[in-house]
């Protein structure tokens, strides 16, 4: 059957008006308004992505600056250990050489030394000798455990010397900046030296202390005998008491022997 040619113009015609007419012509523009809003959300998540960016870069960098802090930290404690190990070594190389002087046999005049030996005809030479190191140890490396020790060994020094005030200056000086062992042996030589010197009441105190706050380099029954031993000549009755204690608290120890022995030796009708 042909096809009439009036009817292909009529379709011709008519086919713009049907498609404007056409109901798909609101789909279109719905169409229209989905695609801008999925663009919009496009770009929403765009810019979240964008801010997860500059999130993460700045966790990234916060990270980057805490390693780096903390490689900085760690180095700096390598370095001060490094640092402190060999202050250490060389304060303990300085306090061995002021000991050998420290330890250094008096000898007379006539009499020869050894082959290398380190000897003195003057104890008071010898003493002034081990002073001066040990005060350079002691100044040089203060915060060493060799330094520390050196200013104890400085006041033993002047104490031979008869210099008892610069002894106590020493002792005081360790007594508070040591550690507590150090600080202990300083305390009691302190009160030793505060005994010798007619200072009964400060000798006491510090023997009280020592008794109260032991220290393994100077345990309580040592500090008890020598209390026990100041009491001796002006107070028998407390030495016997504080005799008889170590005797209980430390019994079969040479300590109590010692104790025991003194006890024995005190003047009768006293204790």
């Amino acid at each position: 059957m042909a096809t009439r040619p009036g009817f292909r113009k009529a379709t011709r015609r008519w086919y713009p008006i049907l498609v404007l007419s056409s109901p798909h012509f609101g789909s279109e523009s719905r169409l229209a308004q989905h695609i801008s809003r999925r663009e919009l959300k496009k770009d929403e998540v765009r810019e979240t992505i964008a801010h997860g960016a500059e999130a993460v870069l700045s966790h990234q960098t916060l990270v980057t600056y805490v390693l780096v802090a903390a490689i900085v930290i760690g180095l700096g404690y390598f370095g001060w250990k490094t640092y402190a190990q060999r202050q250490s070594a060389k304060a303990t190389a300085a306090f061995d050489d002021a000991m050998k002087v420290f330890q250094a046999r008096v000898r007379t005049p006539t009499e020869p030394a050894g082959p290398a030996e380190l000897t003195y005809v003057d104890e008071k030479n010898k003493y002034t000798d081990a002073e001066k190191k040990f005060a350079e140890v002691a100044e040089k490396y203060p915060r060493t455990r060799p330094g520390l020790l050196a200013g104890y060994y400085a006041a033993l020094s002047d104490e031979r010397l008869g210099k008892n005030d610069d002894a106590k200056k020493w002792l005081q000086g360790v007594a508070e900046v040591s550690t507590e062992d150090f600080a202990a042996m300083a305390r009691f030589e302190l009160a030793q030296l505060e005994e010798r010197t007619g200072k009964d009441d400060e000798a006491v105190k510090l023997y009280q202390q020592l008794i109260d706050k032991p220290a393994v380099l100077v345990p309580k029954p040592v500090v008890m005998l020598a209390l026990a031993d100041h009491y001796r000549q002006k107070n028998p009755a407390q030495a016997a008491k504080i005799y008889g204690d170590i005797k209980t608290q430390y019994p079969d120890t040479p300590i109590a022997m010692q104790a025991d022995q003194a006890l024995s030796t005190l003047p009768a009708g006293k204790t």
